[in-house]
């Protein structure tokens, strides 16, 4: 893609418009905004541009817990390896920074205990019906009800069940990861849908579209802008 792509340049007018007009209290909070764009990198790959995106986070106040969980939870969308390739640059950095005298928030563990067996089951199903906005099931899930209960019980169970990191970072990052990813874009606009659900609006959507453009991969700003259009037309 061009280097000299800017994705101001292919949003409509009224988005452009909203996005300049936004009161500062919708607008996304400077941490919020690192979010997408260090999950976005850590799900690629791009080491050096996540480095810079943590820099970012951190400076912008996010807690080394928080960025940590972010990463962990990235695993779910694009694997135990980048993850852990993402996770192992999150600890170069911290060093780097405490080396220049900087000495980050640590954040806080989670506060509270993950239920297992069937009452984590049933907390899964919970949160992925609320997020969701309503019961998730279809044939997809009837022809492969494995991939349906380990979504249950371990995405939606044992890491939405921690409570370290609020349901709106976790979105805001799961919406960058898959936006920085090639050929899920049904699970990119199902995102868009729970980020709605869980009190993001679309303006602050469309602001992750411009963070992303502004950092650098125009095509992940594209794929969210073009979610959040296919939104509005349902």
């Amino acid at each position: 893609m061009d280097a000299t792509f800017c994705l101001a340049d292919n949003l409509p007018d009224t988005a452009i418009k909203e996005y300049a007009t936004m009161p500062d209290e919708q607008a996304l909070s400077a941490k919020q905004q690192a979010i997408a764009p260090l999950a976005a990198f850590a799900a690629t790959g791009d080491m050096a541009r996540l480095a810079n995106a943590l820099n970012q986070g951190l400076d912008a106040g996010l807690s080394v817990s928080e960025i940590k969980e972010i990463l962990v939870q990235l695993y779910a969308y694009a694997g135990f390896p980048r993850s852990l390739n993402a996770l192992g640059q999150l600890m170069k950095v911290i060093d780097t920074r405490r080396e220049r005298g900087i000495h980050d928030v640590p954040g806080r563990d989670p506060g509270r205990d993950i239920p297992t067996g069937e009452a984590l089951l049933a907390a899964g199903t919970a949160n992925q019906t609320k997020l969701a906005g309503a019961p998730v099931k279809g044939p997809l899930f009837d022809f492969a009800p494995a991939i349906d209960q380990y979504l249950k019980t371990h995405l939606f169970g044992d890491i939405f069940e921690r409570d370290n990191l609020d349901w709106q970072s976790r979105e805001l990052a799961t919406v960058g990861a898959l936006a920085a990813l090639s050929g899920v874009e049904p699970q990119l606009q199902a995102h868009i849908g729970i980020s709605l659900n869980v009190g993001l609006s679309v303006a602050q959507l469309r602001q992750v579209a411009r963070r992303l453009d502004e950092q650098g991969d125009a095509t992940a700003a594209l794929r969210v802008q073009a979610a959040l259009d296919k939104q509005a037309q349902r």
